[in-house]
């Protein structure tokens, strides 16, 4: 395996289809701190949302509902931000009024994080292994 001491070879993004990309798009801004980018006059109309080193892509769902994971196979998030810093960015995102379902603690499989529900009803955790 080639892999080059000190350099960032994997960056990562998510990519969730959504029913309103525009209302969704306004939800990580206003209550997650997301920046928006929108490319809606492409051929594939998305939007992008930055934050730190997150990019999360909107794109259109063609009608269909979003299905959490946890609705499709009983259990499990849509997401997982690893960070640092659960702490701040759990009182940040109480401030702002997002639904927290999961409070910060240490689990099961040695992970400390909390879990919000985002707008489209999935299930995002942010943490880190302990």
């Amino acid at each position: 395996m080639n892999s080059q001491v000190g350099k960032k070879l994997l960056q990562s993004h998510s990519i969730f289809p959504t029913l309103n990309i525009e209302q969704t798009a306004a939800y990580y801004s206003q209550y997650l701190g997301f920046q928006v980018v929108p490319y809606l006059d492409t051929e594939e109309p998305h939007i992008c949302l930055y934050r730190d080193d997150t990019e999360i892509i909107l794109t259109h769902s063609q009608g269909q509902r979003v299905i959490p994971n946890r609705e499709l196979y009983g259990y499990g998030y849509d997401a997982y931000f690893i960070t640092k810093q659960q702490e701040q960015l759990e009182k940040e995102f109480e401030a702002a009024g997002v639904n927290i379902v999961r409070a910060l603690a240490n689990t099961d499989y040695n992970n400390k994080e909390f879990v919000i529900e985002d707008v489209d009803g999935r299930w995002i955790a942010f943490g880190i292994k302990e």
